[in-house]
């Protein structure tokens, strides 16, 4: 493997604002601490949150690197990394952590994978945050169960795709709601039973989940919307049901009153797939069974386009107009 260069791109905000902030710039590279990993990235993924702590929705201390999750090829070890990780330079690898908007990563080693055989490095990055947030989101926010009525928000999107083929393979039926007609066709192949298109003068989703579950309501909706749909959630779940509201494309929920509840016993959740993968065993076990999947199960990884790194208001923009399907990446 060649040197490690001195000097490498990358994409900083030193402020919030929009896509005039991102700038791609040259910088020192990073110096692995003892306990991480310094990845050579080859693909970079995209995610809404990035959208978030680059508008100041999220706060963050700044100057900061944006990106959550890459794959790539690791270019060095801190002197502490634990050996029964069994990680080598030279390893291709894919990983989660911060400042991934780059040439070059500095990660904890913990949050670190090797990538399974059979895997492209595309596809990995692509599916290891969003595919990971489905999967624990059907396993821990609400545990689905075959036969189950299950309302995806946003199903083409990078992990409404997730769901939708993640539910069909558990054997649940799922009603997805898409922005436009021409995602309905990509919401039916990823394993959308039921969609619908959710505008005002096109399908309602509180009348097609009643006929689907014959008045009885979902047993959980899966909401990456937030403020604009957590109301229509709540009247779309059953009793005893789960609304997991895990996304502000639309702004964050408002404050609402907790005896809204009581009328079906429904729960509310807020989670973070970061609470979900905490210890390397939660890690590893979700990311093992997620690659499985991928394998065995032949699923789609659908990738939206690869921009140069370079272009990644390009990315902002897109991703945020919310006319994308699946995975966003970029490439230094």
């Amino acid at each position: 493997m060649a040197p490690v260069p001195k000097m490498m791109k990358a994409v900083q905000i030193e402020k919030t604002g929009g896509i005039e902030v991102l700038q791609y710039k040259d910088f020192p590279l990073p110096v692995p601490k003892s306990n991480e990993v310094l990845v050579k990235n080859e693909f970079i993924g995209v995610n809404y949150i990035d959208t978030y702590f680059r508008t100041g929705l999220y706060q963050n201390p700044k100057p900061m690197i944006l990106g959550r999750e890459g794959s790539g090829i690791i270019a060095a070890l801190g002197s502490e990394v634990p050996s029964s990780l069994g990680f080598s330079n030279g390893d291709a690898v894919v990983y989660m952590g911060t400042s991934a908007y780059a040439e070059y990563t500095a990660c904890p080693a913990e949050k670190v994978l090797k990538i399974t055989d059979g895997v492209s490095a595309s596809d990995a990055c692509a599916a290891i945050l969003q595919g990971l947030t489905a999967l624990t989101l059907v396993e821990e926010a609400h545990k689905v169960q075959a036969g189950d009525w299950v309302l995806v928000l946003a199903a083409t999107g990078g992990v409404g795709g997730w769901l939708c083929q993640i539910l069909r393979a558990k054997g649940a039926k799922t009603i997805g709601t898409v922005g436009s007609e021409g995602k309905v066709d990509t919401a039916k192949e990823q394993g959308a039973d039921v969609v619908v298109v959710d505008r005002p003068d096109q399908g309602d989703v509180l009348q097609t989940v009643k006929d689907c579950t014959g008045g009885q309501g979902v047993a959980a909706v899966f909401d990456g919307v937030g403020k604009d749909t957590f109301e229509r959630s709540l009247d779309c779940v059953a009793r005893k049901g789960t609304v997991a509201s895990f996304g502000n494309a639309s702004g964050a929920v408002e404050p609402f009153l907790i005896s809204k509840l009581s009328a079906k016993n429904a729960k509310v959740a807020r989670p973070t797939l970061f609470n979900y993968i905490y210890t390397r065993d939660e890690f590893e076990h979700y990311s093992t069974s997620l690659f499985e999947m991928m394998a065995d199960r032949k699923f789609s990884v659908r990738i939206h386009e690869t921009y140069p790194l370079k272009d990644v208001a390009r990315a902002h923009t897109d991703i945020e107009s919310r006319k994308t399907m699946g995975k966003l990446l970029l490439k230094p």
